[in-house]
């Protein structure tokens, strides 16, 4: 029962999104949308972690099954994609160490932000002592 009640709320979550995304003057995808609503819910503490947490474990463990169907439909443009294929290759490679690159950043900006925050706290604790 626990597991028809997560995916119940995965749905109606999805189910959201989808009328979030018709309701808006411009587009916007209700995945995106979907995982904001998500997010907000988690925050706001109108869903705990425990409410979806098998339902997301299960989805995150079997997301390579998600991109079998898009993965074989490339075949169907292959003769489109042979012609380009030097510069497919060219965006993949940089966009990887592109996203590498601000993902390095990102975290090493993250640390320096958490460490300043511990320093200050500890500072405020020895002013209190």
């Amino acid at each position: 029962m626990k597991i028809i009640k997560q995916i119940g709320i995965v749905f109606a979550v999805c189910w959201l999104s989808v009328l979030v995304e018709k309701i808006l003057p411009f587009a916007f995808p209700a995945s995106v949308i979907g995982m904001i609503l998500l997010f907000i819910c988690l925050l706001s503490g109108a869903l705990k972690i425990e409410h979806i947490q098998e339902k997301s474990d299960f989805l995150l463990e079997n997301m390579a099954f998600f991109f079998i169907p898009a993965g074989v439909s490339i075949i169907n443009y292959f003769d489109v994609l042979k012609n380009a294929w030097l510069q497919l290759i060219l965006v993949c490679v940089l966009s990887t160490v592109i996203t590498f690159a601000v993902t390095a950043w990102t975290v090493r900006l993250t640390m320096r932000l958490t460490a300043g925050f511990r320093m200050k706290d500890q500072r405020e604790e020895k002013k209190n002592d």
